[in-house]
């Protein structure tokens, strides 16, 4: 059964940075996009970063030139390396995944990491 999961949340500072990470496994399979989203409490899930299956790279506009977000396909992993954090960056943040597998060719499914808190004090 395929999982992601994160790890890097935390509770840090303004102005202080987190990296997190997310590994996906369980199945063999190939990672045609990726992206991270938060969810701040009251808030709906909203888009942070992604790269998409052409390789193209979107960002929230409130997130640029602070975020970066790569992959490792090697190692089938995610990660966002967040800079100069701000208390509104305060949100649960999931990753998530579309993968293709060998006997469905020509479909993606969707899946979802299970999130990591991070918070930032002001």
């Amino acid at each position: 059964q395929v999982r992601l999961v994160e790890s890097g949340g935390g509770l840090v500072q303004a102005g202080e940075s987190l990296r997190l990470s997310c590994v996906a496994s369980g199945s063999t399979f190939t990672i045609n996009a990726i992206g991270w989203y938060r969810q701040a409490p009251g808030k709906q899930r909203e888009l942070v970063a992604a790269i998409r299956s052409g390789g193209s790279i979107d960002y929230a506009d409130s997130v640029k030139g602070r975020f970066t977000i790569s992959r490792d396909n090697a190692k089938n992993t995610m990660s966002l390396q967040m800079n100069s954090l701000k208390p509104e960056d305060t949100a649960v943040y999931y990753c998530n995944a579309d993968l293709s597998f060998p006997q469905y060719t020509g479909r993606n499914f969707r899946y979802w990491g299970e999130g990591t808190q991070v918070t930032v004090s002001s």
